[in-house]
């Protein structure tokens, strides 16, 4: 596997996700970049054979604290390896930077996203209920 992970910019993020069938809400360039005003953050690109394949973006919430708030893998590159890359690289960068905590919120019907999660060292600080079980959101930290 020839995949390289890199910083990249809002707009391949957005084009990444874009082609990600789990992301059913309408993000655009200028939301990401509300979302990310005045705030340190990081963009990690995926990309094998030229072909942007996954993102992951995140954001410090305070000085002590990173949160990875978005993130995911093209179906057609899924079981590669590419969601753990992205994910061991965020976590060595946010260290490097000082950070001693990354949190990430996730919901149950994301189930690869939660094993991912739970094999990585993150554990369950909450969860908030919702009506649909599938719904629920789970929020995870890991101490670095």
């Amino acid at each position: 596997m020839s995949v390289v992970v890199r910083e990249g910019s809002l707009q391949e993020a957005l084009q990444v996700m874009r082609s990600i069938p789990e992301f059913t809400q309408s993000e655009n360039l200028e939301s990401l970049r509300s979302r990310l005003a005045n705030r340190r953050s990081l963009i990690l690109i995926a990309e094998e054979c030229g072909r942007l394949q996954g993102f992951k973006i995140g954001y410090a919430q305070d000085s002590d604290t990173f949160y990875s708030w978005l993130g995911g893998v093209n179906d057609s590159a899924r079981g590669k390896g590419i969601a753990q890359l992205l994910l061991d690289e965020q976590e060595r960068q946010v260290r490097v930077a000082g950070f001693d905590w990354l949190t990430v919120k996730s919901r149950n019907q994301f189930a690869a996203m939660l094993r991912l999660l739970l094999r990585n060292g993150y554990w369950i600080e909450k969860c908030e209920p919702k009506s649909n079980p599938l719904q629920n959101r789970l929020y995870f930290k890991k101490s670095l």
